[in-house]
């Protein structure tokens, strides 16, 4: 991945931050452009974060003291974490992510209420995971059946520098697919075929650098039911 340069002072801000903040699963980010609509917004994140760990929930609101910040709720720790460093200061939409913890996990319900916790909700929404965990146990086949679908090998071309994709869902756009290769070495562009939502093509300095990418991502959902499929393209 291409390292993320910082200047001294928000290497000091990074700092700061996460020294008076205790790390938790939830990263609040600012600084974020207030003019990208929320549903794209919260696209564009996922796409962005989700090669860290799988995320919960991501809350991004629009209302005027919520304008240009967004929570990202991570099941694992070790993934906020990851996300949190790598991803400081990262050009988002043209500006620069400010990420930090969240002052606790229950900040994101906080904010979307405007008070700190519900306990009884907490445990309501513990409960019911644990009936669907249950309910999954249960039904060990029917779990099973789209496994073997992520594990099927794409037919493909002999190595070329430009990777062809598709399955793409039809909110993808340039910038998105950007973020997502930019963070591999020898990434050049995103280009898109007018007409065509689901399909594109990227490319890279050298077939090597294609390959990284290509391996990488393979299979990575830019939402939950588009699994991506990436081939060489053709010569």
């Amino acid at each position: 991945m291409k390292g993320i340069g910082l200047s001294t002072s928000q290497n000091i801000l990074c700092a700061d931050s996460i020294m008076d903040i205790r790390p938790n699963h939830t990263i609040y980010i600012n600084n974020i452009n207030d003019k990208v609509k929320k549903e794209e917004l919260k696209r564009s994140l996922y796409a962005l974060l989700s090669q860290f760990g799988q995320i919960v929930s991501i809350v991004a609101l629009k209302t005027m003291r919520m304008r240009g910040q967004a929570f990202v709720v991570f099941k694992e720790l070790a993934a906020a974490t990851n996300a949190l460093r790598q991803l400081q200061g990262f050009p988002f939409y043209n500006k620069p992510m400010r990420i930090q913890y969240a002052k606790n996990d229950s900040e994101v319900i906080a904010k979307m209420k405007g008070t700190f916790g519900d306990k009884e909700k907490k445990k309501e929404k513990k409960k019911k995971a644990q009936e669907l965990a249950a309910n999954a146990a249960k039904k060990p086949a029917a779990a099973a059946v789209p496994v073997p679908m992520l594990t099927v090998q794409v037919p493909d071309n002999p190595p070329n520098h430009i990777l062809f994709l598709n399955n793409l869902p039809e909110e993808t756009n340039e910038m998105m697919l950007s973020m997502l290769f930019n963070q591999f070495p020898g990434f050049k562009e995103v280009r898109l075929v007018p007409g065509k939502h689901d399909i594109s093509f990227v490319e890279f300095e050298s077939d090597m650098q294609a390959g990284v990418a290509k391996d990488a991502l393979q299979g990575f959902r830019i939402t939950a039911t588009c699994a991506m499929k990436i081939t060489y393209a053709k010569k």
